[in-house]
């Protein structure tokens, strides 16, 4: 229906143009919505650790662009279903959080919406929920009768999250078959206090979002609508987000805007324009002009994807640096002291600091094994140097040049260490 349809509202004409669309359960009834203006719309975000990561920029960037559109956003923090845990996608259980280790990351994440939504009191402002407040007080006995009812356990089984577990005789615990009850209720709720519409998500999420628009139909709800999208991964098939150092993080303090920035300059040529048209607010004239550069001219679009991305995030002024950062370490050759720092204790070199610890360290490999494979391969260097003996010591000699040494892991990720 997608490449049938023409809509007139500029929301989904927006999401259609740049990419943003994968399912929609009536494009017709959800355009006429939209074009009337003030349509409100959530996304549900889980609080499993004080920040997001790459992965959850999709979800975000649809609710930037209903607000630039005249809708309302709603991002709702899973301050409730968190406590269960979503079986979506996963092998086994989700640890359980304590209730205030879920309020800390909540806030936590508050900090990086006010980074793409205005909040506030203006009718198209966004307003930020937690289910928790219609769920933690559910009285189970009523909430069995007045909304288990309209569940069906046969169609249950049917759903991704649980038939995957089943089939590989995982074990799925009652509590998280339970959670696609939680999410649809609160489809119910988001619309019976706040208007809401329309519910958006990824496409593994599609059967819960759909679940929870026929639970509304069910329990008297106005007519809602689902919009999913496509989930992302790279052109070499990689999952996004996710690089052999472990998540991409958007808060700074646990991945610094450089590195960010770096994340995004190392995107492969055939995802470049894609990742411009989902990732920045640039006009679909610039990224036309940018997707005509061929041959190692490609390199100017990806730097600005990766100030463009970067600067959501971090702020203009952070990307900027980090691109001069980049510039100057890669471009001229020198060391550059805004590059990522690492301090370590004196005595820690004293003692004898091997290379494959100082690499685990300053987080450029996951383990020591990783470590003896990457100085096989000749991707390992201290000071530009490149490292072939595995057990080469760091000595204070290292740290002649500004008083730092310089990591280095391939071509593109440096690590200044520095000693205290």
């Amino acid at each position: 229906m997608t490449n049938e349809f023409t809509p007139k509202s500029d929301f989904l004409h927006i999401l259609l143009e740049r990419g943003f669309v994968h399912q929609c359960s009536d494009f017709p009834g959800l355009d006429e919505k939209a074009l009337q203006g003030g349509l409100a719309a959530y996304i549900g975000f889980d609080c499993t650790a004080p920040s997001l990561h790459v992965g959850s920029l999709l979800p975000i960037m649809l609710l930037a662009w209903l607000q630039r559109t005249g809708g309302k956003p709603l991002p709702l923090m899973g301050g409730g279903t968190t406590r269960v845990g979503d079986p979506s996608g996963k092998d086994e259980s989700r640890k359980l959080l304590s209730i205030e280790q879920i309020n800390v990351n909540k806030d936590s994440i508050r900090k990086i919406f006010e980074r793409f939504l205005k909040f506030g009191d203006a009718p198209n402002d966004a307003l930020m929920l937690d289910n928790a407040d219609w769920l933690a007080d559910l009285n189970y006995i009523d909430f069995l009768r007045d909304v288990g009812r309209h569940f069906s356990v046969n169609r249950m089984l049917t759903m991704d999250s649980v038939k995957m577990r089943l089939d590989r005789e995982h074990e799925l615990s009652f509590i998280e078959f339970n959670y696609m009850c939680l999410q649809a209720y609160d489809f119910v709720e988001v619309n019976r206090r706040y208007g809401a519409l329309l519910q958006m998500g990824g496409s593994d999420q599609w059967g819960n979002i759909v679940t929870g628009l026929d639970l509304g139909r069910r329990m008297g709800s106005p007519q809602l609508y689902a919009l999913t999208s496509p989930l992302l991964t790279t052109a070499s098939g990689a999952k996004m987000g996710k690089t052999a150092a472990g998540a991409v993080w958007l808060n700074a303090d646990m991945l610094s805007p450089y590195d960010y920035w770096q994340y995004w300059r190392n995107t492969e040529d055939a995802d470049v324009i894609r990742f411009l048209k989902l990732f920045t607010f640039l006009p679909i004239d610039e990224i036309t002009r940018l997707s005509r550069l061929q041959g190692a001219e490609i390199n100017e679009a990806k730097k600005t994807l990766a100030t463009e991305a970067t600067a959501l995030i971090h702020g203009r002024e952070a990307a900027e640096k980090s691109e001069e950062t980049a510039r100057t370490t890669f471009e001229q050759g020198a060391l550059s002291l805004t590059l990522p720092t690492i301090t370590l204790p004196s005595s820690e070199i004293t003692a004898g600091l091997g290379v494959l610890n100082a690499f685990v360290k300053a987080g450029l490999v996951a383990s020591t094994g990783e470590a003896r494979r990457q100085i096989k391969s000749g991707g390992v260097r201290i000071n530009d140097e490149v490292i072939t003996d595995e057990r080469r010591i760091i000595t204070q000699k290292d740290f002649a040049d500004a008083g730092v040494a310089k990591l280095s892991l391939g071509k593109k990720k440096h690590i200044l260490l520095h000693l205290k």
